[in-house]
């Protein structure tokens, strides 16, 4: 099963804190099939464990393995972030109130008819508005 993943569910999956059922799901689902992530997908996850790190509720170690963890899933970053094509990006983020970086995973999900893993409530609401089917728990 293909889908769309978000920073927040990879999150889930480091911070034994943001454990959700939902996320444990998704990493099941992504040694079954084909998780896909928008361009800022590795930045977003390493910025959210630095801040973590920062918060000191994980040690700047543990990053570097959560990090060298992720990276061996088969999550496919998809190569379309061009100035040229952000207009897109920037008409989902007006019309639903998300950030770019948000709308970047909508048009994902949206351009290849993908449902959408993620545990932000303001981009699961978007995707219900933009007609997007969201994997639940």
């Amino acid at each position: 099963m293909d889908f769309v993943i978000d920073a927040s569910v990879a999150v889930a999956w480091s911070l034994e804190d943001e454990a959700s059922a939902l996320a444990e799901e998704v990493l099941d689902a992504i040694e079954s099939g084909d998780g896909h992530a928008p361009a800022i997908w590795p930045f977003e996850v390493a910025n959210a464990l630095l801040s973590a790190e920062r918060r000191k509720r994980i040690v700047p170690g543990a990053t570097k393995r959560l990090l060298d963890a992720l990276s061996s899933l088969e999550i496919e970053i998809d190569p379309l972030a061009t100035l040229e094509h952000l207009d897109v990006e920037l008409a989902l983020a007006r019309e639903h109130g998300l950030s770019v970086y948000d709308a970047s995973y909508l048009s994902l999900a949206v351009r290849f008819g993908l449902p959408l893993a993620t545990l932000d409530e303001r981009l699961r609401t978007a995707a219900a508005g933009a007609g997007v089917a969201l994997l639940v728990a």
